[in-house]
């Protein structure tokens, strides 16, 4: 007796063995739909996505971070009207502005021809395909990966270094990588690992292991700082979100002390943690009025 469901069984797996060794159909992206796209490699018909409601974050909401903020709008404005612009690494603490910057650059220069594509880690083996369809376009993209880290054997890892500089697959000129990390060098380092670096003539050399790991953060050309904020920057970013949603401080003390268990209770003093502080306390003094 024929096994019918066994025979289903394996005809899907054939099918879904041969839609991953066939080429993905690219559907030209709808370039008028939005300001910001997101890469989709699921299914035959994989490509670039709009992102309807983009965030709506502005320079000016990014506080505290002045010297950061100058550095990569200097650098997307040099991109925007053809001079060399580098493509940036962006790391540090969480929750400090790094992401938000991106979005904002957005923002302030869309007008401009600006763009952005976001790839996540696990896409960046797709980056050549999603190259492909940009070049020669007039507006300006940026390539978004947000939060970026790898361990070893991660096949992206290699893909992202090749792009930036290495092969003969490179990025067009209306092309720049932006990435962030909480790592610098995006890949996890080891104590064993430093102990292989040597010090011959008062030089630094480290082992093979720690140079493949600096290989590619090197492969920026412009690396962003961000350290977490003290209690005055905190509390400065909370006054500013306050303001932004038009809630009463007649009383700062209270609000002050409320911001400072808040920030305590999330063990983070950070950009987010005083956003996500003023909406709770714009919510608690509107819910009590009514």
């Amino acid at each position: 007796m024929i096994n019918f469901s066994g025979l289903l069984k394996s005809a899907e797996a054939l099918v879904t063995r041969l839609e991953k060794l066939i080429p993905a159909q690219m559907e030209e992206p709808d370039w008028g739909a939005s300001i910001a796209y997101l890469w989709s490699d699921q299914g035959p018909l994989a490509g670039l996505r709009p992102i309807y409601h983009p965030s709506m974050l502005r320079l000016e909401d990014i506080q505290c971070v002045d010297k950061q903020k100058a550095e990569i709008d200097r650098n997307t404005r040099q991109f925007l009207k053809g001079y060399p612009a580098n493509n940036a690494l962006l790391w540090g603490a969480r929750g400090i502005g790094k992401s938000s910057l991106i979005k904002a650059l957005l923002n302030t220069y869309a007008k401009d021809g600006l763009r952005a594509i976001q790839v996540n880690k696990e896409q960046l083996m797709d980056l050549q395909q999603i190259v492909d369809q940009l070049h020669g376009r007039e507006e300006k993209f940026m390539l978004f990966c947000d939060d970026l880290s790898f361990e070893a054997e991660d096949p992206g890892y290699k893909s992202l270094k090749a792009a930036l500089d290495g092969t003969l697959f490179g990025l067009p000129d209306n092309v720049l990588i932006y990435a962030t990390s909480n790592r610098r060098h995006l890949l996890p380092e080891f104590n064993q690992e430093n102990l292989e670096t040597r010090h011959p003539h008062g030089e630094i050399h480290y082992g093979e292991a720690v140079e493949e790991k600096i290989s590619l953060s090197d492969r920026f050309g412009l690396w962003l700082s961000f350290h977490p904020f003290n209690q005055d920057q905190y509390l400065h970013v909370v006054q500013y979100w306050l303001k932004q949603l038009d809630t009463p401080s007649s009383d700062w003390e209270s609000t002050r002390a409320a911001a400072l268990r808040w920030a305590l209770n999330r063990g983070s003093r950070s950009g987010r943690t005083a956003w996500q502080f003023a909406k709770d306390w714009k919510g608690r003094l509107a819910i009590a009025d009514n």
